[in-house]
């Protein structure tokens, strides 16, 4: 299955503060097919989380948003609130990182659920509490018509983000999108949401777009996998390319920070911190943290090139050894 579901081209999204453009994401492009899951993989920080809210147009009044967001075809910048409001939900789905910021409180977990189902027309009213059972059952929460009465801080933070998940499901959208889903988890649940995902998609055939800092997750997750750092992607290609051969000297620090099984040498850690993105730098965005910087890496930013196979590469290093 090779065709494109969501295709964005050049996105940029500003924040306003005390009236000057903040940019928080500088022109990002992405294909994302069918079927398949996008891990967009960086430090916090990197524009990850606000590139997702900005597809869905989930950011403040005062945010900025340029470039196109194709989704089936359709440029989503271009629609009206009311038009996103039907696609928010329904066609595309959030699971946020904080599942006890994203349940309201003071409303029970299956209601919430069926408030989904019920604001997009997708069951009848006399059916909604047997398909929240379903979902719960789905998602792997045991006695979900209990479950389904308690509120969101009765759960563990594992119930609580599989309630998230199966809300996100409620009408079966074709896109999911989901910010650091596991970052607040202990690794036992965290594999266990890991599969709950696979499943998900085997079953539905959905689309995934996953944001993560944590390479472990790539490799379990990633058909694909796009490397965001300061609002820009540096490195995209299929799993087995970016993490098996990474091109940018970022991604091979994300790589070399990551201990792995056995490893007994210190982990080598990249050296001081991202850019304030209100103070971006004339050249790369990485050069004063990369060891193999040159004048010419503080002075022109690279561009994002083809290595060959669907790899792409944003630096004056992958331009020196492709020409």
């Amino acid at each position: 299955m090779n065709e494109t579901l969501l295709k964005v081209d050049n996105l940029v999204t500003h924040f306003s503060i005390r009236g000057k453009p903040i940019p928080a994401v500088r022109g990002v492009s992405l294909e994302v097919k069918k079927g398949k899951t996008l891990v967009v993989l960086g430090e916090s920080g990197s524009g990850k989380s606000v590139m997702l809210r900005s597809i869905l147009r989930i950011l403040p009044k005062e945010t900025v948003t340029s470039g196109q967001v194709l989704y089936n075809g359709e440029e989503l910048l271009h629609k009206s609130e009311k038009e996103m409001q039907r696609i928010r939900g329904s066609q595309i789905a959030m699971v946020f990182q904080d599942s006890l910021s994203a349940l309201d409180p003071l409303y029970r977990v299956g209601e919430q659920i069926g408030e989904c189902m019920r604001d997009h027309g997708t069951a009848a009213k006399g059916t909604i509490r047997g398909k929240v059972t379903e979902l719960l059952t789905k998602v792997g929460i045991p006695s979900p018509e209990t479950r389904m009465r308690a509120y969101p801080f009765e759960m563990s933070g594992g119930m609580r983000q599989r309630s998230v998940i199966g809300m996100s499901l409620a009408n079966t959208p074709q896109l999911l999108l989901a910010d650091e889903p596991t970052t607040a988890l202990d690794v036992t649940i965290q594999a266990q949401i890991l599969t709950l995902f696979k499943q998900i998609q085997r079953e539905y055939g959905m689309t995934v777009i996953l944001v993560t800092h944590d390479i472990g997750v790539a490799i379990e997750m990633a058909d694909e996998i796009a490397v965001m750092y300061a609002g820009k992607i540096v490195e995209y290609g299929d799993v087995s390319q970016v993490l098996g051969s990474p091109a940018h000297p970022y991604t091979k620090g994300l790589i070399e920070a990551t201990p792995r099984p056995g490893q007994r040498e210190e982990l080598t850690a990249i050296p001081g911190q991202p850019p304030s993105i209100a103070n971006m730098p004339a050249g790369c965005a990485f050069a004063e943290r990369c060891r193999w910087a040159t004048e010419r890496c503080r002075a022109e930013q690279p561009e994002y090139i083809s290595i060959g196979g669907g790899h792409y590469s944003a630096c004056h290093l992958t331009e020196s050894s492709t020409a």
